[in-house]
Formats: structure tokens, C-alpha cells, sequence
């Protein structure tokens, strides 16, 4: 009964991506479990590069069955979209599954989603404006549209009607807008139904049973945990679970058929959108880091914010996710540096702090308290093996791992699938 999940241990745009595809050709099942088309993918295979938005990561690995989970909530012009370019460059994506539970991200929630964004101003939260927060609202306020509602045309309607009730009235007493029409919600979304019919099942029974049959499954984790609803650097996090936690929720499995949780680690830090960072960089450095790592959002294009390591950060993952093991990405863009910084506690009110604090007045004001490791000015990309890389690298890789508080069990070295030293195996 071998399921693994893989997460970002940071703020997101760790390399999962490049990790779950690794992985990809030795499971049977890859599932998304939380998030929507906010939460980007990029897959090098070959001289090929993949976006992927929506799609789990592992509809590049033949053989391998993708699944979108009951919790993803599911654009479907984004998925039909994504589904046609990845066709037309040759990849089989008739083996998708998409689960009858997940929710539907409506036009209307991309409008409240966008207008709200903007009526914030300097408060925003820096959402990617896709509707991603309002459909989870929906969801938890019980107006919510699933993708079996697509099937039932009395019930889609009954949904919108009231959906839109409340939604319209804000719109047009509150922020000046238009009122959106009932019919043409549902015409749109009825629109979509036989072109998804395909792909919708039981996902929940189908990930059951394949354990079951000692399948392996992976559940594969959008954003990041320091992006957590619960667990993150709240107001500034998505509007879902990236936590292990959320795979059992947003999969329908049991925490006991968990076997590994692996976190994503890049060997810096980056963050999108707004909220605090203590490592951030505003010099040369933070701008090198960026252009060196091609640090710009997959989903949103946005530019990433850039820093030094925090291993405040990284304990704090592996304590809330009972990670197993981290898989250490991108660290390749740090050779050349003759010395890398390397954030190990913060400094709160001139109080040394080794623990996240839970307080968010404390964060805002934590000052990064760093210890310099030497570092090194050879290539690594062509690295096989960890005795492979230079001394310091090596040196830098234990000092990251002994601080964390989890083995580092496998590095990327270079963007491509092959680029990468497996330490300890996952499966």
C-alpha cells in the first residue's frame, strides 16, 4: 500500500513539478489533491518544456493514471484548454480521471474574485484573480457548483440561482457592476459537460482500490505549506490545504495509507504575491537569484520574490507535515557564490528565535539571522552522484539537511528529468 505525498515545504514554486514527473514513471496513480489553475507546473522532458496549470504532473509519464481529487476546484474552459495543447503536441491525456466531487470554478467567481482584488488596494492579498477563493467560499458556504452538478440541468440552475442571489446584489450596490444572468452561467457551464463527461469517475473508489491492489499512489500538493489555509502565513496564503492533511481530505483517503511524505525544497527561498519574507533579497543578489533560476511564475508570470535559505521555514514543514524525506531542488543556480547565507533563527523584538512564531505581529517583524557557508564555482549540472559534486556543495547540502530536521534524499542539479542525484530512493 505504498502512497506518497509530495508538497512544497516554502511559500511554492519549489520544483514539485520536476519531482512528481521523476517520479511519475514508477507510480501507477498521480492525484491533485487541492488548488486549481493557481498553482503552476514546469516539466522538462527532454529539449521539451511542459506548463502544466491544472493538470496533475504526472500526465507526461506513460503508464501513469492522472487524477484531479475531490478537492481541486476545476475551471473547465482552463482544463479542455490545457487538455487540447498537451494533445496537439502528442501526449495521451485519455487516462485522466477528474472527480465528480470537485468544485466548479464559475465566470461569476472570477469577477467577485478580480473586482474584490482591486477594491482592497494596498490590502490586497495578491491572489492570481482565477476565482480560486470564491469557489472555495461557495464551497464552504454551501452554494457551491460541482462537476456532477454539470449533469442535472434542474439542480445547475437551482445552484446558480442561488449563487448569484447574493453575488449579484454585492456586485451591483457595492462595487458598481453589472448583474450576471442566470441562463447564461448555465448555458456556458452545460456547455462544457459532455466534453468533461469522459474523464468524470469515483475518484475516491478508484484511489481506495488501487491501494488495495498495492498500487502506488502519489498525491501531489499545488502551492506550498507556508501558502496553507490553516497552516501558513495567514491572510497571505491560498484558500486551500497544500499540507499533507489536506491529501486525505481533498483524495478521500485515510491518514493510515499514508506511507511517505516527501517536502520540496529549493535551495534558496522564493515567494509570489504579497505577505511577509524575512530572507528577501533587494540587491544584486536577490536579482541574480532570480535571472539565474528563471524566477518567474508559471501560472501568473509574476517575477518570485527571492532570498536566502530560511531553515526556520523548513523545520516548521516538517513538523506540521511529518515529512519522511526533502527533495532539494534547484541547486545549481547557487554555484558561483564565494559565500552563501543561510537563515537559521530570527531575531524578534532583540530575541533570538529558532521556532516560526505562531504570532503574525512577530513574523512581520522577524529579522533573519544568518550563518555563511562557503561556496563553490564549479558546474554540477553533469552530476551522477553526490560524491560528484564539489566538497562545499556537498558541505552545504548536510548543513541544509542537519537543519531541517529530515533527510535530503534526493537534489536537482538542472532543469531537466534526468538532472537530478537520488541519495535514497522514494518507492
Amino acid at each position: 500500500m505504498p502512497a506518497l505525498v509530495l508538497l512544497g515545504a516554502q511559500w511554492g514554486d519549489e520544483g514539485k513539478g520536476k519531482a512528481t514527473d521523476l517520479l511519475g514513471g514508477s507510480v501507477d496513480y498521480v492525484v491533485r489533491y487541492q488548488g486549481g489553475n493557481n498553482a503552476g507546473h514546469t516539466v522538462v522532458v527532454g529539449d521539451q518544456k511542459y506548463a502544466l496549470h491544472l493538470l496533475p504532473s504526472g500526465i507526461l509519464s506513460p503508464g501513469c493514471t492522472p487524477v484531479i481529487g475531490n478537492g481541486v476546484v476545476v475551471d473547465p474552459s482552463v482544463l479542455l484548454s490545457e487538455l487540447s495543447g498537451l494533445n496537439e503536441r502528442g501526449v495521451d491525456t485519455s487516462k485522466l480521471l477528474i472527480s465528480g466531487n470537485a468544485h466548479i470554478i464559475t465566470p461569476y467567481n472570477v469577477t467577485v474574485d478580480k473586482v474584490t482584488e482591486r477594491f482592497l488596494g494596498k490590502r490586497k492579498i495578491g491572489t492570481t484573480g482565477r476565482g480560486i477563493g470564491p469557489t472555495y467560499a461557495d464551497k464552504i458556504n454551501r452554494v457551491g457548483i460541482r462537476v456532477q452538478d454539470l449533469y442535472d440541468e434542474s439542480i445547475l440552475t437551482q445552484k446558480v440561482e442561488a449563487a448569484l442571489d447574493v453575488k449579484n446584489q454585492v456586485l451591483t450596490k457595492l462595487y458598481n457592476r453589472r448583474a450576471i444572468a442566470v441562463e447564461q452561467v448555465v448555458e456556458e457551464l452545460l456547455g462544457y459537460a459532455e466534453k468533461v463527461r469522459p474523464y468524470v469517475a469515483d475518484t475516491v473508489l478508484v484511489l481506495n482500490q488501487a491501494l488495495e491492489d498495492d498500487k502506488v499512489v502519489l498525491f501531489e500538493g499545488g502551492q506550498g505549506t507556508l501558502l496553507d489555509i490553516d497552516h501558513g502565513t495567514y491572510p497571505f496564503v491560498t484558500s486551500s490545504n497544500p499540507t499533507a492533511g489536506g491529501a486525505c481530505t481533498g483524495a478521500g483517503v485515510g491518514p493510515t495509507k499514508i506511507s511517505r511524505v516527501i517536502g520540496i525544497l529549493k535551495a534558496y527561498t522564493t515567494r509570489v504575491g504579497a505577505g511577509p519574507f524575512p530572507t528577501e533579497l533587494f540587491d544584486e543578489d536577490g536579482e541574480a537569484l532570480r535571472r539565474i533560476g528563471g524566477e518567474r511564475g508559471v501560472t501568473t508570470g509574476r517575477d518570485r520574490r527571492c532570498g536566502w535559505f530560511d531553515a526556520v521555514i523548513a523545520r516548521y514543514a516538517t513538523r506540521v507535515n511529518g515529512l519522511t524525506d526533502f527533495f532539494l531542488t534547484k541547486l545549481d543556480v547557487l554555484t558561483g557564490w564565494e559565500q552563501i547565507p543561510v537563515c537559521v533563527a530570527y531575531e524578534i523584538d532583540g530575541k533570538r528565535v529558532e521556532e516560526l512564531p505562531y504570532s503574525q505581529t512577530d513574523f512581520h517583524h522577524a529579522k533573519p539571522v544568518y550563518e555563511t557557508l562557503p561556496g563553490w564555482s564549479e558546474d554540477i549540472t553533469g552530476a551522477k552522484s553526490f560524491s560528484d559534486l564539489p566538497k562545499n556543495a556537498q558541505n552545504y547540502v548536510k548543513a541544509l539537511e542537519e537543519m531541517s530536521g529530515a533527510p535530503i534524499s534526493a537534489i536537482g542539479v538542472g532543469p531537466g528529468r534526468d538532472e537530478t542525484i537520488e541519495i535514497n530512493s522514494f518507492l
